[in-house]
């Protein structure tokens, strides 16, 4: 799973943007303002004195250096006060009040640096446990596994939090391999649950269950059971409250989730077959261009007590060898541009394949959706995003081998 680069306010990413070969030149500014200001201080006439401008170094050393390199910047503000003042005529001298207001400022600037770097290590802590979080929930893959290539990326909306309730999986298996994407209403942690029990019921009805059918009413049967649970033990379960002015978060008695359930049977390598829940439907990408995947007919899981028709029918849908199925969730879809025109996903990655037909290999093909969504919303991603790209291994059918496990 990859996720975008580091975004504006990433503590980890300013760090790293002061560093040289591996070691902090976050010294480097305040050192030079002080040099530079005690230079134009010298160099000036009496009635221009700007000496005590030196107590904007103690500051910027407060928001980019640590706490001893902000001390040592402002133990060296106030001896490069006194020796520069101490050098002019006593008529000229800023004195004793400028000497307090730098020292003073240096004390706050440290003081200060302290509160931002616990504040910095306690949203890389909160980070790290929102990465845990995912890596949890969204199991690393091998490449090539059950008899298929894939690539995925998973870009988050809130850099801060991380999290989100889009997921996806591949469970091999004796009757074939299945592909699940989809992504679960809400955000935080609460959707992340639900993602969670959703791949767990996934991958035991993906490995044992010989029809695709039975293993979609598995997970039908398994987002009931989950929002029933959740509904039982009311909103105060433990899951903490959205911040003020927050959008209002859904109940977890009104979850659902929109999902693509995908199959590779192995009786037959020229098809896949497919059940959409409430989800866009996939793109078929190979070298002869792009056609997409019929639209299903499915409710969003847990929603399945709505339909009227019944659960949605399976479809197989041919695939031409080297054809890569293409999914994305609502980030990719709903992404807008600057006149609020949606990204036309299906005309962009066709005219990409003609260009160059290797961008259908599901690699390519997910660095060049990944990076024309954020380019076509500037950054501004409005939901989770996740790209998932699969093919058949073209490798191992030639070995007639086919993975199980998982």
């Amino acid at each position: 799973m990859r996720r975008a680069g580091a975004r504006r306010g990433d503590p980890a990413a300013r760090h790293q943007m002061l560093r040289v070969r591996g070691r902090s030149v976050a010294w480097v500014p305040p050192l030079v303002l002080l040099l530079a200001i005690a230079a134009v201080d010298w160099n000036t006439t009496g009635e221009f004195r700007v000496i005590s401008w030196i107590v904007l170094v103690p500051g910027i050393a407060a928001a980019i250096c640590g706490v001893w390199g902000t001390a040592v910047m402002s133990v060296l503000a106030v001896l490069t006060y006194v020796v520069v003042d101490s050098a002019w005529p006593g008529e000229y001298q800023a004195g004793w009040p400028d000497f307090v207001l730098v020292l003073v400022g240096g004390i706050l600037a440290t003081l200060a640096c302290v509160v931002r770097v616990r504040g910095e290590l306690r949203m890389l802590h909160i980070r790290d446990v929102a990465d845990t979080t995912r890596r949890t929930v969204l199991r690393p893959l091998p490449p090539h596994w059950g008899g298929l290539e894939h690539a995925a990326v998973y870009l988050s909306s809130d850099v801060e939090a991380r999290v989100g309730g889009d997921f996806y999986d591949i469970q091999p298996g004796p009757h074939g391999t299945r592909v699940l994407v989809g992504d679960v209403q809400g955000k935080g942690l609460g959707a992340v649950e639900a993602a969670a029990a959703l791949l767990g019921t996934f991958r035991e009805a993906g490995y044992h269950e010989a029809d695709l059918g039975t293993v979609a009413e598995r997970l039908e049967i398994r987002m009931l059971r989950h929002r029933r649970r959740n509904a039982a033990l009311g909103p105060d379960r433990g899951t903490p409250a959205p911040a003020r002015g927050a959008p209002d978060r859904p109940l977890d008695g009104d979850r659902f989730a929109t999902a693509a359930l995908v199959g590779f049977p192995a009786d037959d390598p020229g098809a896949v077959d497919v059940l959409l829940f409430g989800h866009e439907p996939p793109l078929l990408v190979g070298p002869g261009g792009v056609r997409p995947v019929p639209p299903g007919d499915g409710l969003p899981l847990g929603l399945g007590e709505l339909a009227v028709d019944g659960p949605p029918s399976v479809r197989r849908v041919p695939l031409a060898p080297g054809e890569t199925l293409l999914l994305t969730t609502d980030g990719v879809t709903e992404a807008r541009d600057g006149d609020g025109e949606f990204y036309p996903l299906a005309a962009d990655v066709a005219r990409a394949v003609a260009a160059d037909p290797r961008t259908a290999e599901p690699r390519r093909l997910v660095a060049f959706v990944r990076d024309r969504t954020l380019r076509h919303c500037g950054g501004r991603l409005v939901d989770d995003t996740t790209v998932f790209a699969v093919r058949r291994d073209g490798e191992q059918e030639e070995r007639g081998e086919q993975g199980e496990g998982g």
